[in-house]
C-alpha cells in the first residue's frame, strides 16, 4: 500500500511539474516575442467564451476562418465579435453589418455586438456639438434598437476614454445623456454594454509614454461619472473592457475591487496583451498570476469574463492575445475558472 501510495504521489508530482513546464514554456514563447503559436498551442483546460474580438471588414471570410481556427486550437466555445469604437474622423468606419452574414453562418461558434461604428460615433458627435437633444436621442435609440433586432448580443465597443491606436483619440463623459439612454435600452433588452475606458480617478496629465497630440495633454477625471452611469439603471449590465491592460497606471486592483463591491451591475473583461502588458498587468514576468489579482478573481468569480481583444486575421508574427488569456485562465482554481471561462459569459450575453 505504501509503495502504491508513493507511486501515486510521484505521479502527481510529475503531472504537476509537466503542467508547469508546459505553462512556463508557453509563457517564454509569449513574452519573448517568438512567432505565432503552432497548431498544438496550449488549449484551455475549460472551454471558454471570448467576449471581445475584432474582424477585418476587408476580409470578413478570412477573418472568420482565422477566428474559427483559434477557437478550435484554444478550445473556445464561442467568440463574440464587435466593431472598433470609431471616432467621426476615422476612415473606413464600419459596424456589425460588415461581417454579420459571415457570423450568422456559424451559429453557436460566433456571435456579435454592434454600435462601435454608429452609436459610438453619435456619442462623440454629441459631445463635440453639445447637442444631445430629443432628435439626437430618437436617432440614437432607433439605431440601438436595430442592433438588437438584428441579433446583436449587446452594444460595443463603445468608449469614454480611448488613446490613439487603431482609432483616433476619444473622450466622452461616462454619464453623458446618450450613455444614460443606452443603459436604459440595454436594461430593457437584457443585453450588456461593452465599454473601453482608461481609468482616470482624478484629472491628470497624459502619461509620459504617450504623445500629445494625437492624445489629449490633460485627461478628464472619469471614475465618478462612470459610477453615475452604473447607478443610473442598476439593471443595465456594464462590462468594463480590458482589465489587466492598463494605460494610465490607475486601474489598480484596489480600484477595481472597490467598484465591483459598490456596483453589482459592473463586470470586467480580462485582457492580457503579451506584447504590451500595460502598467498593472495580472501576471508577472514568468507568466504567473499575481497574488492580488488571483484574490480579486476568487473574491468576485461571477463578475469577470475573458475578453482577449484579439484582432483577426491573427498577426503573422508575434504572440497572440487569446493564447495569453488561455494561459492565465488555466492557472485559476477549477471552480473559479469555469465561471470566468464560460458560465458568466453565457449568462451575460444570453448564449446557449
Amino acid at each position: 500500500m505504501r509503495r502504491a501510495l508513493n507511486r501515486s504521489t510521484k505521479a502527481g508530482v510529475v503531472a504537476r511539474s509537466t503542467t508547469w513546464l508546459i505553462l512556463l514554456g508557453c509563457a517564454h514563447w509569449l513574452f519573448a516575442g517568438q512567432p505565432q503559436p503552432p497548431a498544438d498551442a496550449t488549449p484551455a483546460l475549460t472551454p471558454y467564451v471570448d467576449v471581445h474580438a475584432h474582424l477585418d471588414p476587408a476580409d470578413p471570410n478570412g477573418s472568420v476562418q482565422a477566428a474559427l481556427h483559434a477557437e478550435s486550437v484554444g478550445k473556445a466555445s464561442t467568440i463574440l465579435l464587435l466593431p472598433l469604437p470609431f471616432a467621426p474622423e476615422d476612415s473606413g468606419v464600419f459596424d456589425a453589418e460588415a461581417y454579420m452574414a459571415a457570423v450568422k453562418a456559424h451559429p453557436g461558434k460566433l456571435a456579435f455586438l454592434g454600435g462601435g461604428g454608429t452609436l459610438n460615433v453619435m456619442i462623440q458627435n454629441a459631445v463635440r456639438s453639445g447637442d444631445a437633444g430629443a432628435e439626437v436621442q430618437r436617432k440614437f435609440k432607433e439605431r440601438a434598437e436595430a442592433i438588437v433586432s438584428e441579433g446583436g448580443r449587446g452594444f460595443g465597443e463603445l468608449t469614454a476614454e480611448h488613446f490613439k491606436g487603431a482609432t483616433a483619440y476619444q473622450y466622452a463623459p461616462a454619464d453623458h445623456p446618450l450613455f444614460m439612454l443606452l443603459a436604459d435600452i440595454a436594461a430593457q433588452h437584457d443585453v450588456p454594454i461593452d465599454l473601453h475606458m482608461e481609468a482616470v480617478p482624478q484629472a491628470m496629465a497624459l502619461p509620459a509614454n504617450l504623445k500629445s497630440p494625437p492624445n489629449a495633454a490633460q485627461l478628464h477625471e472619469n471614475i465618478a461619472p462612470f459610477e453615475r452611469l452604473l447607478d443610473h439603471n442598476p439593471k443595465a449590465k456594464i462590462v468594463w473592457a480590458h482589465a489587466g491592460s492598463d494605460g494610465t497606471g490607475e486601474r489598480t486592483v484596489e480600484l477595481q475591487r472597490r467598484l465591483l463591491k459598490a456596483h453589482p451591475n459592473l463586470y470586467m473583461e480580462i485582457k492580457v496583451d503579451p506584447v504590451d502588458l500595460g502598467k498593472n498587468p495580472p501576471i508577472d514576468a514568468s507568466g504567473r498570476i499575481k497574488p492580488d489579482w488571483l484574490k480579486l478573481f476568487e473574491d468576485f468569480p461571477d463578475r469577470f469574463v475573458i475578453g482577449s481583444d484579439q484582432h483577426y486575421p491573427e498577426p503573422k508574427e508575434g504572440p497572440q492575445r487569446w493564447q495569453a488569456d488561455v494561459l492565465l485562465l488555466n492557472q485559476l482554481p477549477a471552480s473559479v475558472r469555469k465561471k470566468i471561462a464560460s458560465d458568466n459569459a453565457v449568462r451575460l450575453y444570453g448564449l446557449r
